[in-house]
């Protein structure tokens, strides 16, 4: 995968969220239909309960490695971070109940399709870091209008 990780911008810039919405911590590589992402469960972890995260928020780490990877094409084409629906999930199973604190995770996401109105669909993984052990999987749809402002607004009208 290319480009060179110094070349990736933070993930504050490739997201169109703020903290403490952000769950990723970093992007470690990127190619025109992958997207390899990171991070940390810790003590202030968002949705952290007593031991760990649980295993439901794996299906957000995948839309915001999607969103992350959508965003890191639209800053390369002189654009901005836009915000993207996550439509569902096809066969989300995950190996464990819950992501323990101190686990480093990496995210990969593959895109499988994506058409012209902004439906997507992506392969996507969680891995242990430490183990590399695959601890969760599916097949995630995404939608990211060409304009959202005014698909939001054409929604609530």
């Amino acid at each position: 995968m290319n480009p060179a990780l110094q070349d990736i911008p933070p993930i504050e810039q490739l997201l169109p969220h703020a903290a403490p919405m952000i769950l990723i911590d970093r992007v470690v590589a990127v190619s025109h239909d992958q997207l390899k992402a990171e991070l940390e469960i810790r003590h202030d972890s968002l949705f952290r309960q007593g031991s760990g995260v649980g295993a439901w928020v794996g299906i957000e780490y995948m839309a915001q490695s999607i969103a992350a990877w959508a965003g890191y094409h639209e800053l390369r084409q002189g654009g901005r971070a836009k915000i993207g629906f996550l439509l569902g999930s096809r066969r989300y199973h995950c190996a464990v109940p819950e992501f323990a604190t101190g686990m480093r995770l990496g995210v990969s996401v593959q895109l499988l399709l994506q058409a012209e109105n902004g439906l997507g669909s992506f392969e996507c993984r969680i891995t242990d870091l430490a183990t590399q052990q695959e601890l969760a999987q599916a097949t995630v749809s995404v939608f990211q209008p060409h304009d959202a402002t005014h698909y939001l607004q054409e929604g609530m009208a």
